[in-house]
């Protein structure tokens, strides 16, 4: 019988050692040099001041609840931003998290109480605001947030992620971000639009969404607070029960999620093919000018429109027999025929100028909704909007928001910019103070040059000089930093060096 190696001769024990020996080692140096530089006591006292059930809570949360039906009625993308960055649900959903991991149950009930009390009175609200107003149809902005699918649940874990390591390293600026990625009011305000007009489809589809944001948001910031070390009151038994239960939790939202997605890619192919056969039923010279389809009706409808040189009588039936067998479904086609001239060139023609009037009825539309979107979000009146339709171009000057810096300005107008691409958007801050720029051998270091970036960008929104304070040398460098983005700059000599301080000059400085 053979006997076994030794086990400094056994290769596999040799590098079961060796991984041993690494995983250790990262976990020293992630104890030391990662764990034992927060501030644990700071972090949980701040998390918990935001759990607290206040007037200011509700207050907030009633307004952004109002501005976020009202954004979602208009389906305007910029006023819905706006009721994102005032909503203050982030707090106790981190801070249920944060309790969950250190085991502080009267933490999580405060935590929950203030999120369910909160969560209550806004879909009611917003279910009041429907009632009262006389837009209820079902808009883009409102349809877009009643399928959630996987891709959610990713972007409220990701977003989570950086929320979550954001309060744990003292750089909170960046859930103003996170507040937009994860869309938690929204959902609630299309809850309450479905409670309000009885419609179970959007209704649930919404709460749905809204429970895969909470759930993933508050369980990501269990994940960081255990990553991080935060101490607990829990046995070592009860730890493994909870980490069991946390991703037993995130299975079964994976599961529901993947089949939403899984009928949204069927969806879109089926889609494809819906078009085909509706072509296929006309000669080569017709041109497709639009197609509408409601999945959701039994058979689905199909609504096209044509434009064909020789109209078909029979083409409804003909695409209809096709589209059933293609995509196994029952389907209603509606076609609408638009006589053009005897050729393709014709057909095409009458297409683009029906998609010119639809695109220029679209572009005014989009210009109105941006205005009051951004009036909405700025705090002005929506005559202090200038909106330039030639040159695509909107500017606005924004009141003073309580708690908002500069960096939250700057990421408002980055996210109203990115909901409308085509347009140059322009949002003038107030005045707010400059940070201070950090450097290191004479270089401005990774946050010094965030800093720059911040100033830069605030400058030549507000048009003012910047006075920079610091040695010679890195004010100098400051300075050239700072001209290379069109920035008028001073600068005085004094101060300790590793740091430039930045301040607003006079208009005639």
């Amino acid at each position: 019988m053979a006997t076994s190696p030794d086990k400094a001769g056994n290769p596999d024990n040799a590098g079961h050692s060796s991984f041993a020996q690494v995983v250790d080692t990262w976990s020293h140096w992630w104890r030391n040099a990662v764990v034992n530089t927060v501030d644990q006591v700071e972090v949980i006292a701040n998390r918990r001041e935001e759990c607290q059930l206040s007037a200011r809570y509700l207050f907030m949360l009633a307004m952004s609840a109002g501005i976020a039906i009202l954004g979602l009625l208009l389906s305007s993308p910029a006023v819905v931003i706006g009721a994102m960055l005032l909503s203050p649900l982030m707090g106790p959903i981190i801070g249920l998290g944060f309790a969950l991991a250190t085991g502080d149950y009267v933490w999580m009930r405060q935590a929950a109480k203030a999120l369910a009390l909160g969560t209550a009175m806004s879909v009611a609200l917003c279910a009041l605001v429907v009632l009262l107003s006389p837009l209820q149809t079902v808009t883009a902005e409102i349809a877009a947030r009643t399928r959630p699918n996987l891709f959610d649940l990713a972007v409220a874990f990701f977003s989570a992620l950086a929320g979550a390591y954001a309060m744990i390293r003292g750089r909170e600026g960046t859930v103003v971000g996170v507040a937009i990625a994860t869309a938690l009011m929204p959902p609630l305000a299309v809850v309450g639009f479905g409670l309000a007009t009885w419609n179970g489809a959007v209704f649930w589809g919404a709460l749905g969404l809204f429970v895969t944001n909470l759930l993933t948001i508050a369980l990501t910031a269990w994940f960081m607070a255990r990553l991080y070390g935060f101490r607990s009151r829990l046995s070592e038994r009860q730890n493994r029960l909870q980490t069991a239960a946390v991703v037993a939790v995130f299975v079964a939202m994976s599961v529901p999620l993947a089949i939403s997605l899984n009928r949204i890619v069927w969806e879109t192919r089926s889609s494809q093919k819906i078009r085909s056969e509706v072509m296929d039923a006309f000669d080569n010279r017709a041109v497709l000018s639009e197609v509408q389809i409601d999945w959701d009706a039994e058979p689905i409808r199909i609504s096209a429109t044509v434009f064909t040189p020789q109209l078909q009588p029979d083409a409804e039936g003909v695409a209809e027999r096709a589209i059933a067998r293609e995509i196994a479904r029952d389907v209603d086609v509606t076609i609408i025929q638009s006589k053009v001239g005897p050729d393709k060139d014709a057909a095409e023609a009458a297409q683009l100028a029906a998609a010119r009037a639809n695109k220029e009825a679209a572009d005014r539309q989009r210009a109105e909704q941006l205005g009051e979107g951004l009036s909405l979000v700025a705090g002005v009146d929506e005559s202090a909007v200038v909106i330039d339709r030639q040159n695509r171009r909107a500017l606005v000057t924004a009141r003073p928001l309580e708690g908002l810096g500069l960096a939250g300005y700057r990421e408002l107008e980055a996210r109203v910019a990115r909901t409308e691409p085509e347009w140059s958007i322009e949002l003038k801050p107030p005045a707010r103070p400059l940070p201070r720029v950090a450097f290191d051998k004479g270089e401005p270091t990774k946050d010094g040059q965030d800093a720059l970036a911040l100033i830069g960008w605030a400058a030549q929104r507000i048009g003012v000089p910047v006075i920079l304070s610091g040695t010679d040398a890195e004010t100098a460098t400051a300075a050239e930093v700072l001209g290379g983005q069109g920035v008028v700059t001073r600068r005085e000599t004094g101060g300790d060096a590793g740091t430039v301080t930045a301040r607003w000059a006079a208009p005639d400085q």
